[in-house]
């Protein structure tokens, strides 16, 4: 147990490690490509995050473990939402100005309630899955397009681009571009796979469910790119970035991560997803909205008062998680 649990740290630390080289790579060499390092921003760098996520979701779906993907993507929701975001307001309130995170806050509900009455039913079919992930790429253009089309015609770009683009990381040589790249390709299936593994063993070995596992320790693990990224954000004083970037992986998370559960591994899905866990997400969600388009709360603030609300809906999802273990 305890060599697997040694596993288990290591390959998350890989992980996490190996999707930052993969998005160090891959922006540099779209860099010297001649790529906009808006586009970049964009898309290599904000699926960065969510990179851990969509590797573990694929090998544990190709494993035969499609709950632990999908306890892995609503996991990562609500601790980006609950967690993450809640500890980043406590360390230093939040002003929004953003007009494309104004916009995004009520598609992440959306897109969180499309998620939850796809699985509603008790199963995950193939076409429910490529549903999602071709929502995925309708996303990722429609943003592009948006953002050229406001960058046009007002001249200047949206908070949250600005910011984005300055989180491109700096080019290197082509050589070294394709090194990190390659690396980042090797080690990321390579960690996955190590962590799903030791991650399904120590589940078995407490009598717990591959779901559980995938919504408390992997699901908490795949998040610290993005408590790292939102902490950083504040520091560089980029409030926008740092809500943008939640809000941005968990809509990845439920498009790119969940998606592939059913694409890869199709069927009846755990009833507690159904009961407990698709509800609590799209109730933290929720709640996330009414902060954020709340008169009598404050407009597109995140307050120390509301990062601590956020943050106890996280520790009583836990409670209702781990009480029913027992």
């Amino acid at each position: 147990m305890f060599l697997e649990i040694v596993i288990l740290v290591i390959s998350l630390v890989v992980l996490v490690w190996s999707a930052d080289k993969f998005v160090f790579g891959a922006s540099s060499l779209a860099t010297n490509l001649g790529v906009s390092p808006m586009i970049i921003g964009l898309t290599i760098v904000a699926m960065g995050s969510s990179a851990p996520e969509m590797m573990v979701a694929a090998t544990a779906s190709l494993n035969g473990n499609p709950n632990t993907a999908i306890g892995n993507a609503i996991g990562s929701n609500i601790t980006n939402i609950a967690l993450v975001l809640g500890l980043t307001a406590l360390l230093k309130p939040l002003s929004v100005s953003s007009n494309t995170i104004k916009r995004e806050i009520p598609l992440i509900l959306i897109i969180t309630a499309l998620a939850y009455w796809l699985l509603i039913d008790h199963t995950f079919s193939f076409g429910e899955g490529a549903l999602l992930l071709v929502l995925f790429f309708v996303y990722i253009i429609s943003l592009l397009l948006i953002t050229l089309k406001r960058k046009r015609e007002v001249g200047m770009d949206d908070p949250m681009i600005l910011e984005a683009e300055q989180e491109v990381p700096k080019a290197v040589s082509t050589s070294q571009s394709l090194i990190w790249l390659t690396l980042g390709l090797v080690l990321l299936p390579l960690s996955a796979s190590y962590l799903v593994d030791s991650a399904v063993f120590i589940a078995k070995s407490f009598g717990i469910s591959d779901l559980v596992i995938g919504l408390t320790i992997i699901a908490i693990g795949t998040s610290l790119p993005e408590l790292a990224a939102s902490v950083m954000s504040i520091i560089k004083k980029e409030d926008d970035l740092a809500l943008g970037n939640i809000i941005g992986s968990n809509i990845f998370n439920i498009l790119a991560v969940l998606s592939l559960a059913g694409i890869i591994a199709p069927g009846t899905i755990d009833s507690q997803a159904v009961t407990r866990d698709a509800p609590a997400m799209l109730a933290i969600t929720l709640l996330l909205f009414v902060l954020c388009f709340s008169r009598r709360l404050g407009f597109f603030r995140i307050t120390r008062l509301k990062g601590a609300v956020l943050l106890l809906s996280f520790v009583g999802y836990q409670y209702l998680l781990f009480s029913q273990l027992s």
